[in-house]
């Protein structure tokens, strides 16, 4: 399989043209994938694009990528998307690189009552940065056409706003109605994940009676870190992506 880098402004470009990566990019072409002139690379947007063509000219600071072929990807519709409790230590970006590869449609971090990690101020910036960093070399690892987006974190009660348009599914080992059951209505699938204790009581109450459902992913209770994932794999398989 040909290797794949993200270019923002390759949106443009046309069969024919010469598009060229630099900096970062560039660099990891060169020098950790140890791209050779004539090999084949593919280059997305992020937003549907994919260019597919072969390096005409490499070096760490320059790669030269001659287009030969351009495709258009529709974003998937409906979008799944995961609600991912802020946890400890690494657990949460696990979740997040993991559900990236595995096809989520935009990630939303939860400042959730339970939650031992706490973003607030710079630290929200930073820790949304961080997770949109994963994102985008989980993406590029797997061929993505569309980054998934990372949101600004939410309150429940931000939460609790989007069942009134979205269906939102609680990832609840107490629930007696299983996720593999779910049936597509058309609207965006909104998975909540919580952290390490558990999505809080109070918080179930509040979300179910914003319209929220509770779902069971199985007999086993997962970790905050594969829930999330876990959950994505049974919805593509529903909604036919799988």
């Amino acid at each position: 399989m040909a290797l794949h880098f993200l270019l923002e402004s390759a949106s443009d470009a046309a069969v024919g043209d010469i598009v060229s990566l630099t900096g970062a990019e560039a660099k990891h072409a060169a020098v950790v994938r140890r791209l050779r002139v004539g090999e084949a690379i593919t280059i997305g947007d992020g937003e549907g694009v994919w260019l597919s063509g072969v390096a005409e000219g490499v070096s760490p600071a320059q790669v030269d990528v001659r287009i030969s072929e351009r495709a258009e990807h529709p974003a998937p519709t409906p979008r799944i998307v995961l609600v991912q409790a802020l946890a400890k230590g690494d657990r949460d970006e696990l979740a997040v690189q993991a559900a990236c590869e595995l096809g989520v449609d935009e990630i939303v971090p939860w400042q959730a009552s339970r939650s031992i990690s706490r973003w607030e101020g710079a630290k929200a910036v930073k820790g949304r940065e961080r997770w949109a960093s994963i994102v985008r070399e989980a993406a590029k690892q797997a061929h993505r056409a569309w980054v998934p987006e990372v949101a600004a974190p939410v309150t429940t009660a931000q939460l609790a706003e989007r069942a009134a348009t979205q269906r939102v599914l609680l990832m609840d080992p107490t629930a007696t109605g299983r996720l593999s059951e779910i049936v597509s209505d058309g609207r965006d699938l909104v998975l909540v994940v919580g952290p390490e204790g558990g999505i809080a009581p109070e918080e179930l109450t509040r979300l179910t009676d914003a319209g929220a459902e509770r779902a069971l992913l199985g007999d086993t209770v997962l970790r905050t870190s594969t829930a999330g994932p876990a959950a994505i794999a049974v919805l593509s398989v529903a909604l036919g992506r799988w």
